[in-house]
């Protein structure tokens, strides 16, 4: 058994890549997960290529079987749970008159739902992990939209705002236990998800998801008595 080990969903690139190097080089054994193949498949090979010890699954976030599979496979390989990182998530833009119910249900399903499931299918394993060093960790990508909600992003920024909220009642039921939760709330990053609108916002003017890996090692260097329920990055001369 590693002495620590964490699972970091939507790592296949951009932020959830940046967190699983991250993890990777400070000691943790990972585990991997991404809805592609073969984009998940270049990702793990290349953290174990820098000697890490990651495994990889497959998994679709709102098939609530994936998910349970990609936490036994965890738990089948490494037998902890230190550090959850729910980064996978999905936007997409309609005007309140255009949604399409099954975006609507993806959002949902994918940036919320998934997260609530994560919890409960690793919470056995992270009590554990906060009963021996009380520094469990659970992060959770929201977004600067779930505290500024944009129009066209509203179903986007509904998902990101109700992860904030579900984060604070994560770190009032568990906390106690040595089970912390962050939410991340990162304006725009440079990564493929931001292409619509680097017209508008410069690639050099964006967080890098680098930024938001240092924010991860930063809350889990912190004692076991300190709990940051929310950090929130933005962008110079930004309004908020």
């Amino acid at each position: 058994m590693p002495d620590r080990a964490a699972i970091i969903t939507g790592a296949s690139r951009g932020i959830g890549y940046a967190i699983a190097d991250a993890l990777g080089a400070d000691g943790y054994a990972l585990t991997v997960t991404a809805r592609r193949p073969e984009p998940l498949e270049v990702a793990a090979e290349t953290l174990a290529a820098k000697g890490y010890e990651v495994q990889h699954v497959v998994a679709n976030l709102n098939d609530e079987e994936a998910i349970a599979r990609v936490v036994a496979a965890h738990r089948d390989r490494y037998g902890r749970l230190d550090v959850l990182v729910n980064n996978g998530g999905v936007g997409i833009g309609a005007a309140a008159d255009e949604h399409e119910t099954k975006f609507i249900d993806m959002q949902l399903d994918v940036n919320l739902r998934a997260i609530i499931l994560f919890y409960r299918e690793t919470l056995e394993m992270l009590r554990v992990a906060g009963a021996e060093h009380g520094r469990a960790l659970v992060v959770n990508l929201a977004s600067i939209a779930g505290k500024h909600p944009e129009p066209w992003l509203s179903v986007y920024s509904a998902t990101k705002a109700a992860i904030i909220a579900y984060t604070v009642a994560m770190n009032k039921e568990l906390s106690t236990s040595g089970v912390k939760s962050v939410a991340l709330c990162p304006g725009w990053v440079d990564t493929d998800m931001t292409e619509f609108v680097k017209d508008k916002v410069p690639a050099e003017k964006m967080l890098r998801p680098q930024d938001i890996a240092a924010a991860v090692r930063f809350v889990l260097s912190l004692s076991p008595a300190a709990v940051i329920p929310e950090i929130a990055f933005q962008l110079p001369g930004d309004p908020y």
